[in-house]
């Protein structure tokens, strides 16, 4: 069974309830999937995982959140070659140019993305659900 990390910062829930879909599909395509906040996550634990799905809303002019996820998701940056990642999150404004950066990025330092970020606009909707929950399985 492939072991899951669905690591997120959310501000106002709207990239937490992403995450609960994100894990959704990684069990309903038979992995194990955990929960971590940005808080609670680091690069000591990205070798316990076979992927890790990345969750963050878009903030200011469209960037990471830098208090808590940015500094974790650079601390865990190096490690990110040849290790099959996904990303999430919400935004509000702008025209997701912050998940295509991040993507971006990710390509640079080698991450495998298992599948195209999703985005959604505030809340999740019913599409926004489903996309995630095929982000989740695609991980597995």
């Amino acid at each position: 069974m492939r072991k899951i990390a669905v690591v997120y910062w959310s501000g106002t829930g709207n990239t937490e309830q992403m995450a609960g879909f994100v894990a959704q599909g990684v069990t309903a395509a038979g992995g194990e999937a955990q929960l971590f906040t940005a808080a609670e996550f680091g690069p000591e634990q990205m070798d316990q995982f076979d992927a890790i799905a990345f969750g963050c809303p878009a903030m200011g002019a469209e960037q990471l959140e830098e208090g808590e996820f940015e500094p974790m998701f650079t601390a865990c940056e190096p490690k990110l070659s040849g290790k099959t990642i996904a990303l999430f999150g919400s935004y509000d404004w702008g025209d997701g140019e912050w998940m295509r950066t991040w993507q971006d990025q990710c390509a640079a330092d080698g991450a495998l993305l298992a599948c195209d970020g999703v985005i959604c606009n505030n809340a999740p909707d019913q599409e926004a659900e489903a996309a995630c929950q095929a982000l989740g399985q695609a991980l597995v």
